[in-house]
């Protein structure tokens, strides 16, 4: 066993006089191989004699000890340390130097292991669990096992506070370069009729609000706009009354829209989906809860929303129980809304009980939990969009064996619908001759848009303004502009293509010409530069031909030039490019002429480090300081 400091992090306030004030955000540290934090608060304290402590290692005078409040005797602990070490993952053997045990007098006796530990009396109501004492003082401090997010799933990892508020978990893994989460010993929380939820690990979505910290919505810019939330809506709160104990907030795509991983994700990283190859979607927009639900054992349930299926598409594809309720049964005060219309707020769960108790917890009343009784389930199933055909492929098949093995288990049977054919044989009143698929062709864009614009992004445009110019240009002008802009986009396009880039008449070629313009001529735009006020991109430049013109525009990188960087104090090097432009339709082209030219010897292909032709970046000062400043530019 050994015990090491890994980090202790305080935060100091300045104050107005020559003093300071000190406010510990609580302390990491490695434990027998484990990572650990202690939290900075403390449900109580005991009374002990130090000197019976003395072997037990101490780091700034914290010493690990296990409490028992069961009416145990010393001789029962190791049956007890037995279950608990099947029970918690925070838990652990060398907890047991020292027990605090309800009703005992101080002596020795055995751990499951042989070794002897010390028995303490203790006159606490502190629940049973581990914990670190602080020897100076007396007060336990509760103990968070420390858990890499491998999977990219949180925003931030959170601590609630004792009164009900949270606050950014400040602790790191000694070996991750990812965000860490810290949960709770499982052994301090007893569920009863009370708090059902007592000690369940629950991650939030980050577009509900908790009160002490910010909310994201999937966005950097309202994240850093806006301050802490001072309330926790309806929804969480619920939760937390049961005895949840929120461990952080999880990724949404940006406002909960949908979005696919690396083609939309921009302000944050899309999580990844644990599922056979590791790399696919995760799906939105509760993407974190699916990817961290399908990941972590340690992770008990996830709540998201659902407004077009922001819960039910992750958990279909990290094949997880996910419910869409029905709408309006709990408040989402203090949630963003996508619609109010359409949004609901559910789970994200491994275990269907599990939810059904947190669905009791969450919408009260508006929800009956069916636990006993004669339940007479429907006898007729419909399917929509079912395979017809077994054969087709293996998942068809276990579609089919499904439906008939509940219909089986129900006493009844199945029989396909058509809707589309059901609307027209039968259409309701309003519907005006109209086809279904026609009918809500664009009712839920039309709706998110519509209530989303008014709720959300124009309250945010306005807290925002300088960085959105753009979209304020657009809301001022009359739509009569699109038809004028589109039709002058036309006529230049007709013009470039018949007179520039003009097809060629020899196939072969494809293209009569090709034109290029400079790219990038070594020049900098470092991000720490402060830049005027955005403005409204007006004018015509190189890069907006193959905008308007729909021709093909490809960079072809031809070399790097040194400049003097104010970031390192040295010269560096930086690409030299230029952009070729072909005939619409001549993509191939311009891919076949870079190839060539590769093969020519006339361009290089680019490696990866610090310049086109590799470098580590790591290593500059090291090759420099051993005098192989050259061996990182070498061809």
């Amino acid at each position: 066993m050994w015990f090491s400091f890994s980090s202790f992090l305080v935060t100091a306030v300045l104050l107005t006089t020559t003093y300071g004030q000190l406010k510990s955000t609580g302390l990491s540290l490695k434990f027998n191989g484990v990572d650990y934090y202690v939290s900075p608060y403390s449900p109580g304290n005991v009374s002990f004699d130090a000197s019976l402590l003395n072997k037990i290692p101490s780091i700034f005078g914290l010493k690990p000890v296990t409490v028992v409040q069961q009416p145990i005797t010393a001789a029962q602990l190791p049956a007890l340390v037995s279950s608990w070490m099947q029970e918690d993952d925070v838990f652990q053997a060398a907890f047991l130097q020292a027990v605090f045990l309800a009703g005992a007098a101080t002596n020795q006796s055995n751990s499951p292991e042989g070794t002897t530990f010390t028995v303490l009396a203790l006159e606490s109501t502190v629940p049973s669990g581990p914990y670190f004492l602080d020897t100076n003082s007396g007060f336990l401090h509760t103990v968070y096992r420390l858990y890499d997010d491998f999977a990219g799933s949180f925003t931030e990892s959170l601590l609630q506070t004792p009164e009900g508020t949270f606050q950014t978990l400040s602790a790191q893994t000694s070996t991750t370069a990812t965000l860490t989460i810290g949960v709770p010993s499982r052994l301090y929380f007893t569920p009863s009729n009370e708090k059902p939820l007592a000690g369940v690990r629950i991650a939030v979505k980050d577009i509900f609000d908790l009160a002490g910290v910010k909310t994201s919505n999937g966005n950097r810019a309202w994240y850093n706009l806006y301050p802490p939330a001072n309330v926790t809506g309806t929804a969480v709160q619920r939760l937390l009354d049961a005895g949840a104990i929120v461990v952080g907030h999880q990724k949404p795509s940006q406002f909960a829209n949908g979005e696919q991983a690396t083609a939309d994700w921009v302000d944050y990283h899309s999580p990844f989906n644990p599922r056979g190859d590791g790399y696919q979607d995760p799906s939105s927009s509760s993407s974190g809860a699916g990817a961290a639900i399908g990941s972590y054992p340690w992770l008990d349930i996830a709540i998201g929303s659902d407004t077009g299926g922001s819960i039910r598409g992750p958990s279909q594809v990290q094949g997880l129980f996910g419910l869409r309720p029905s709408h309006g049964l709990v408040s989402l005060d203090h949630v963003m809304p996508l619609a109010t219309s359409l949004d609901t707020a559910g789970f994200l769960v491994r275990d269907p009980k599990l939810m059904d108790t947190a669905n009791t917890v969450i919408y009260g009343s508006n929800y009956t939990s069916i636990t006993s009784g004669a339940l007479q389930y429907p006898k007729t199933i419909l399917t929509y969009g079912f395979p017809t055909n077994a054969s087709a492929n293996t998942a068809s098949d276990i579609l089919l064996n499904f439906t008939r093995s509940l219909a089986k288990f129900v006493s009844g049977n199945v029989s396909a619908v058509n809707l589309t054919t059901l609307w027209s044989e039968n259409p309701p009143a309003g519907a005006q001759n109209t086809s279904l698929s026609v009918f809500l062709n664009t009712t839920y864009p039309t709706i998110i848009a519509k209530e989303q614009t008014v709720l959300v992004r124009d309250p945010f445009y306005r807290d925002y303004a300088a960085p959105l110019i753009r979209w304020a240009y657009g809301d001022s002008q009359p739509p009569s502009v699109l038809i004028e802009a589109v039709n002058n986009k036309t006529i230049f396009m007709n013009w470039f293509n018949t007179q520039i880039l003009p097809l060629s008449s020899d196939p072969s070629q494809c293209s009569s010409n090709l034109l290029l313009y400079p790219g990038s001529t070594a020049t900098q735009n470092p991000r720490n530069k402060y830049l005027t006020t955005p403005t409204v991109p007006f004018g015509f430049s190189a890069g907006r031909i193959s905008v308007f013109a729909e021709v093909p525009d490809m960079v072809f990188p031809i070399e790097q030039a040194a400049s003097f960087s104010n970031i390192t104090q040295h010269q560096e090097y930086f690409p030299i490019s230029v952009d070729i432009l072909a005939a619409k339709g001549c993509d191939g082209l311009l891919v076949k002429l870079a190839k060539d030219l590769v093969e020519a010897g006339i361009i290089r292909k680019p490696l990866t480090g610090q310049t086109i032709y590799g470098g580590d970046v790591l290593m500059k000062r090291e090759a420099e300081e051993r005098g192989l400043e050259q061996l990182r530019y070498m061809w």
